[in-house]
């Protein structure tokens, strides 16, 4: 497989939360606005890359019973490097993402690329499924986060987009705004997969 169906199929195809439903805890809990959805993208990005780049380069050996606990040791290295970059470097974005940076450590998404493609393929194809699954999961948090950014509050990125009058729906930016967010848009992904097939299947 080529590196760039590697990275694109974290895009869509095998997307970690449109395609295969994990890291749903995080996702939903700081999409409230934009900023805090690219932030907690780019910080398990980070780590996905960072944590499949070496994984990768020890597979060898490691001793397959004691695999998953220095998995999970080499996923909480990163995770404490980029919670403390943050603490120093962008302390409101990390106040506002509060316990989710360091709960990043147990992300099934993450655990999950070392399992399943870190710890049995190359460096290089390794690090771009990383970042290729991170880029996609940061995509889906910047959707999910747009929408209740927009309509929960007439905002985008803090700036007014809607103008004065309009009202926002202050549902979608409470939690339970979250779970009606990701149920319509996976509904509406599940009917373009299956119109789709309906289409193959017709030709």
């Amino acid at each position: 497989m080529s590196l760039w169906k590697e990275f694109s199929k974290g895009l869509y195809r095998q997307n970690p939360v449109f395609k295969q439903a994990l890291g749903l805890c995080p996702f939903l809990a700081v999409s409230s606005s934009v900023s805090n959805g690219l932030g907690m993208g780019m910080a398990a990005t980070f780590v996905l890359v960072c944590s499949n780049f070496l994984i990768s380069l020890l597979r060898k050996g490691v001793p397959a019973k004691i695999r998953i606990p220095i998995y999970i040791v080499v996923i909480a290295t990163f995770v404490t490097i980029i919670d403390l970059v943050m603490a120093g470097f962008l302390p409101d974005l990390y106040a506002s993402l509060g316990i989710f940076v360091p709960l990043i450590v147990v992300n099934c998404i993450i655990l999950g690329r070392a399992e399943a493609f870190a710890g049995k393929n190359k460096v290089l194809p390794s690090v771009v499924d990383g970042l290729g699954m991170g880029v996609g999961f940061t995509l889906a948090l910047f959707i999910l986060s747009a929408i209740r950014e927009v309509i929960g509050n007439g905002t985008f990125l803090g700036i007014p987009v809607l103008g004065v009058d309009f009202e926002p729906a202050l549902a979608f930016a409470l939690p339970p705004g979250a779970f009606i967010t990701i149920g319509f848009i996976l509904g509406f992904i599940t009917w373009l997969e299956k119109r789709r097939s309906q289409k193959t299947a017709g030709k």
